[in-house]
């Protein structure tokens, strides 16, 4: 587990599936950084029971050829680091996302109350300016945790 953060609270942050996804299985890159950083506790990423048993489905997938046994080893290194967030009945009500798949985390980014959405889904960063949160790409998270 990283160390606790210091100084201001670090950001709560909602990862899309790509972007845990990519950060699970590349080993260089802007997918690394962004690893490392919730690693060493410089944000919290949040999840919620449909966003983590998405990334379960995700792994399954027979494009990534993983074994139920690395798939579990990759869950490991992640959902450790999730703050788990538990969603109001009904959830939230989100702004209408043109693939009905992204919602949850939508739902989850207002229930959770994140700083950041960060996604590189082209539907979901459609709906930058209109979430109570920035909804960004990796690069421009990562730019925000360097400048502060």
């Amino acid at each position: 587990m990283g160390a606790p953060a210091t100084g201001p609270r670090a950001p709560r942050v909602v990862l899309d599936t790509n972007v845990v996804l990519q950060g699970l299985v590349f080993t260089r890159g802007t997918s690394v950084a962004l690893r490392q950083a919730c690693q060493a506790a410089r944000f919290t990423p949040l999840a919620s029971q449909a966003t983590a048993a998405e990334l379960i489905r995700v792994l399954a997938y027979p494009k990534f050829r993983l074994s139920p046994e690395e798939q579990q080893d990759l869950l490991g290194d992640s959902l450790p680091y999730c703050e788990t967030v538990r969603m109001p009945n009904p959830p939230p009500a989100t702004p209408l996302c043109r693939d009905p798949l992204d919602t949850p985390f939508l739902e989850l980014a207002l229930a959770g109350k994140a700083d950041f959405l960060v996604t590189g889904d082209r539907d979901l960063l459609a709906l930058a300016g209109v979430l109570t949160c920035p909804i960004v790409n990796a690069e421009a998270f990562l730019r925000t945790l360097e400048s502060t």
